[in-house]
């Protein structure tokens, strides 16, 4: 399959990340089954899995959106702009923040800060990719999808220079 100029093979089937999601969602309600909890959900590209995973979520939850960019087509900018900024109360609230990937861990890093300074009860991170070798800052996290190889992927939410979120599968680059 071909996005702009790049060459990209399947990677993850969708039955798969399905399984998965509803592995996790049990996991977090039974981890939070009296904590209602606030899922943080990083836009643009956990907008798929947030939407499948919260649909898997029997506890009592609630659920907002920060907007962070830190991507230039394949390669991290090492910046992170926030774009879209946290409307809720996080004092004395436990978090859990929805990522689609974290590999240099950057962007994570960054928002555990903030939110950290902001008084939240408990920060926990669920995210459906994982690039151990990528990771710069590392960060704990508690609910990890898929641990990947670093190669860069699409599908499933993640894009290439704007392409590819509507793909229900992950795909990753092969040229």
């Amino acid at each position: 399959m071909q996005i702009h100029d790049r060459h990209f093979e399947l990677f993850i089937p969708h039955r798969q990340i399905t399984e998965r999601i509803v592995e996790m969602a049990t996991h977090v309600n039974e981890d939070y089954s009296d904590k209602n909890p606030l899922f943080l959900s990083i836009l643009n590209g956990a907008f798929m899995f947030t939407a499948d995973l919260f649909k898997e979520i029997s506890i009592p939850a609630e659920i907002s959106f920060i907007k962070l960019k830190s991507y230039r087509g394949t390669e991290s900018t090492g910046k992170v702009k926030e774009l879209v900024g946290l409307d809720d109360n996080i004092f004395d609230r436990n978090i859990i923040i929805i990522e689609d990937i974290v590999d240099t861990g950057k962007t994570l890093h960054h928002i555990l800060d903030e939110f950290t300074d902001l008084g939240a009860r408990s920060i926990e991170v669920l995210t459906l990719l994982y690039k151990p070798e990528a990771n710069k800052n590392p960060v704990h996290l508690k609910y990890i999808g898929f641990e990947i190889p670093d190669v860069f992927i699409v599908g499933y939410g993640l894009d290439y220079n704007g392409l590819g979120r509507n793909l229900k599968d992950i795909y990753k680059i092969i040229d």
